[in-house]
């Protein structure tokens, strides 16, 4: 009977154990990566507003401060146009933020093999899950851009897009479906040096803050981090993303020619007529933008992590 006792102890303990969460299961960070780049942008997305029209400007000869476009844009369409594209910057964040965060964890993991990892480990996997991540998600940034930049435009010419879904099947219907891919070329270089700078650079930041004992793992190391990664990650990528918001927002000229070709001749093109600097115009906007959702979107992923561990055990 002590044997069967035992037997039956024995085998019930094994299967409590065996049933017990052994912590989030695999699609629990592409859950947590969407919901951390969602929550971060909504703080943001009147600074991308304003960047994305700063970046326009010098097609019209304009030179305006941050404030000077904030204020010229809430008199002239209203506070709400601050949020314009609002609807295609959530899908950004639900394709492209889901997709980069995911896949740099996976990339490193893999090449870690379940160990630490060193900067250049870090550095591959952000430029490898960038770059996939931008590919893939070139149609959302493409009308994010277009619904970003409409309210600049005469009366005549905006395409009044009514939201992301509308802007996607006119864009197809209208232009083509290979429309959808105008500016990847630096859509996707800025999502691999982003990737680099912002997502590789936070991890490496967080673990060198560590190093020094005067950090320990929570919102304050958090905050350091991704601010540092922020501005970064702004400085590096800003001349690409402003080249890609030309390129995408253009229409063809009188001869039915595009003004914006390749990312190069188009990068050449502005600093030319332009001045070099107007490649960084809107700086302020844009760390706004991009140092902001940096430290909303990085502090957000690590709470939404620790409230999963509690949940799975």
């Amino acid at each position: 009977i002590n044997a069967e006792y035992m037997g039956c102890l024995f085998f019930f303990g094994m299967s409590t154990a065996s049933s017990k969460p052994k912590g989030p299961p695999p699609y629990i960070r592409f859950v947590q990566a969407c919901l951390g780049g969602v929550t971060g942008w909504l703080f943001v997305h009147p600074m991308d507003v304003l960047k994305v029209r700063m970046q326009l400007q010098g097609e019209a000869g304009e030179k305006i401060s941050t404030f000077q476009t904030a204020v010229n844009l809430v008199r002239k369409e209203g506070p709400t146009a601050l949020y314009n594209g609002l609807s295609a910057a959530v899908m950004r964040q639900v394709v492209y933020t889901t997709a980069r965060l995911s896949l740099y964890e996976i990339f490193r993991d893999a090449v870690g093999d379940g160990k630490d990892v060193g900067f250049l480990a870090r550095a591959f996997s952000g430029v490898a899950s960038g770059g996939v991540a931008a590919l893939i998600s070139c149609p959302v940034e493409v009308s994010l851009v277009r619904m970003q930049a409409d309210g600049r435009l005469p009366a005549s010419e905006r395409r009044g897009y009514k939201h992301i879904f509308d802007a996607l099947g006119r864009i197809a219907k209208e232009e083509g479906v290979v429309t959808y891919w105008r500016g990847c070329t630096p859509t996707v270089t800025r999502a691999m040096v982003v990737g680099l700078t912002q997502v590789g650079c936070y991890d490496q930041f967080k673990t060198l803050y560590l190093s020094t004992g005067h950090f320990v793992d929570g919102i304050p190391l958090h905050m350091t981090a991704s601010l540092t990664a922020g501005l970064v990650y702004s400085f590096a990528s800003m001349p690409i993303d402003t080249t890609k918001t030309r390129m995408q927002s253009q229409r063809p000229g009188p001869d039915g020619q595009l003004p914006y070709k390749t990312m190069v001749s188009s990068m050449a093109k502005i600093a030319k007529t332009e001045g070099v600097t107007s490649l960084w115009k809107g700086f302020g906007a844009y760390f706004g933008r991009s140092g902001g959702h940096t430290v909303a979107m990085f502090v957000c992923l690590e709470q939404y992590k620790i409230l999963f561990k509690k949940i799975y055990g």
